[in-house]
C-alpha cells in the first residue's frame, strides 16, 4: 500500500539564527510518522543574511528538503503562497521557522485529518513572550475583522495549520494578487476543526512581524473579505448632511428670532471645516484602498518572483 505523504510549507525572513533548529526539529517529528512520506519546502523570502546558504547546506544532505528563493522580499503571504504552488504531499502543514508553533503537534493534527476534517487550524490558547500590546491589537483586529466579513475568520488563529491537498488546490486556482490565507481557508469551506495548543516563544531572532505589517495584514484581510467600509462612506455622508441640514435650522431661527448666539466665533466654523474635512479624506483614503486593490489585479503581475530553486524539478 502506498504511503500518503506530509509536506511543510515554512516560509523563511532573516532567519539564520532559527533555520538549523528548525529544520532538526521538523525533521525529527516526521521522520517518526511510519505511515507517512515526507518533505519540507523552505521558501525564502529574500533574506540578506546567511538564511539561503543555511538552506541550501541543508538540501543537499536531505533531498527531501526543497528550497524556493524569491528574487527580493515579497512577503510572508507571498511565501506560503509559493510554498503551496509546489507542495506534492497529501496533507499540507503550514508553520513558521521560529518554532512558536512546535512540530511536535503534527502527529495530533494528521490524527484529525484522518478522521475526516480537511482543515486543521491551530488556536492558540495562550500565546508566550508576546506584549500586551501586541496581544490586545490582535484581539482586536479578529473581532473587527469578523464584525465586517460576511465570513467568520476563527479568532486566535494564524497561519499554522493541516490542509487537505484538494484545499490547496482550490486556493491555489483563486487568481487573486493581495492573498489574505487564512481568510481563504475559511472562506472556501470544507470540513474544519481547530486544534488548540500553547503557542511558545521565539527560538531566536526578532518578529517578522512589527506595527507596520500588522497594519498591512490587517488591511489586506478586511478588504479582502468586506465592502463594509465602502458601505460606511455612506453612512459617514448621511451622516454629515445630517449634521449640515441641524446647523442650518439653527442658523436660521436663531437668525430669524435675532439671537446674539447668531454671532459665533471662528472655534464653530473651524470645528465644522474641519469635522467634514476629516470625514471627507477618511471616506477617500477608504475608497482608495479599494481602487488600490483593483489597480494591483489590472496589472496582472505575479504576487512573486522565484530566483531560485533546490531540488524541485
Amino acid at each position: 500500500m502506498e504511503k500518503k505523504k506530509v509536506t511543510l510549507v515554512i516560509p523563511m525572513y532573516y532567519e539564520e539564527k532559527v533555520a538549523e533548529e528548525c529544520y532538526k526539529r521538523v525533521k525529527e517529528n516526521l521522520v517518526k510518522l511510519e505511515n507517512y512520506d515526507h518533505e519540507i519546502i523552505f521558501v525564502n523570502d529574500g533574506s540578506k543574511d546567511k538564511t539561503l546558504e543555511i538552506l541550501d547546506d541543508i538540501a543537499k544532505k536531505d533531498t527531501d528538503v526543497k528550497v524556493i528563493s524569491f528574487s527580493r522580499n515579497f512577503g510572508h503571504q507571498a511565501a506560503v503562497t509559493a510554498g503551496l504552488q509546489y507542495v506534492t504531499g497529501d496533507a499540507i502543514v503550514i508553520m513558521d521557522a521560529d518554532l512558536q508553533d512546535p512540530p511536535e503537534l503534527i502527529p495530533d493534527m494528521l490524527k484529525l485529518w484522518e478522521e475526516g476534517n480537511e482543515v486543521i487550524y491551530g488556536k492558540r490558547k495562550s500565546r508566550e513572550g508576546e506584549s500586551a500590546f501586541k496581544l490586545f491589537t490582535a484581539k482586536m483586529f479578529y473581532k473587527t475583522l469578523n464584525a465586517l466579513s460576511d465570513v467568520e475568520i476563527p479568532k486566535d488563529t494564524g497561519d499554522f495549520r493541516l490542509v487537505d491537498r484538494k484545499v490547496v488546490d482550490t486556493v491555489n486556482s483563486l487568481p487573486e494578487h493581495n492573498k489574505f490565507l487564512r481568510g481563504l481557508f475559511s472562506w472556501v469551506g470544507y470540513k474544519q476543526a481547530p486544534f488548540e495548543y500553547e503557542r511558545k516563544e521565539r527560538f531566536a531572532g526578532e518578529t517578522k512581524y512589527p506595527l507596520k505589517k500588522m497594519l498591512k495584514l490587517a488591511s489586506d484581510g478586511i478588504i479582502s473579505f468586506s465592502t463594509k467600509p465602502l458601505k460606511l462612506v455612506g453612512a459617514l455622508g448621511m451622516i454629515s448632511i445630517v449634521i449640515s441640514v441641524i446647523l442650518l435650522i439653527y442658523a436660521l431661527v436663531s437668525f430669524a428670532c435675532h439671537s446674539p448666539n447668531l454671532s459665533a466665533g471662528w472655534t464653530s466654523i473651524m470645528v465644522v471645516i474641519t469635522f467634514f474635512a476629516g470625514i471627507q479624506l477618511m471616506s477617500i483614503w477608504i475608497i482608495a484602498e479599494y481602487v488600490g486593490r483593483i489597480y494591483d489585479e489590472c496589472k496582472q503581475r505575479p504576487q512573486y518572483i522565484v530566483d531560485k530553486k533546490i531540488n524541485i524539478k
